[in-house]
């Protein structure tokens, strides 16, 4: 038996908010977007290379706040590509820790990305 990979869902109030942060900003792509009416909740899949994430406007789904650790193979480049996009709500900055150096960024919702150089 293998385990895959898990799909974190994080909880989103506001669509065209999520997605300046995360395509816009973060540059993931909308793999899909499914609502069972339009007038309803979005739930959205985005995903940059290995990185997949689920984000839901569903009240029951998940609650707002949650915090994940991305891997990233090479964080100063990350950092480059986001100070250099035009986005007014994050000032990205990579900060030491005892197990390794994170670039910590927080979406429209509240829900803590923490990219970091350790695996």
């Amino acid at each position: 038996m293998r385990l895959a990979a898990a799909i974190p869902v994080l909880r989103s109030f506001d669509e065209g908010c999520a997605r300046a942060f995360y395509i816009d900003y973060l540059g993931f792509v909308e793999d899909w977007a499914h609502r069972f009416e339009p007038a309803l909740p979005l739930y959205l899949q985005v995903s940059r290379g290995d990185c997949v994430l689920h984000l839901s406007e569903h009240h029951g789904d998940c609650c707002p706040g949650a915090a994940l650790r991305i891997f990233c193979a090479d964080l100063d480049a990350l950092l480059a590509e986001l100070t250099g996009r035009d986005y007014g709500f994050a000032r990205p900055a990579i900060v030491s820790q005892p197990w390794g150096r994170d670039l910590t960024l927080t979406d429209p919702s509240g829900n803590r990305l923490i990219f970091t150089d350790t695996q």
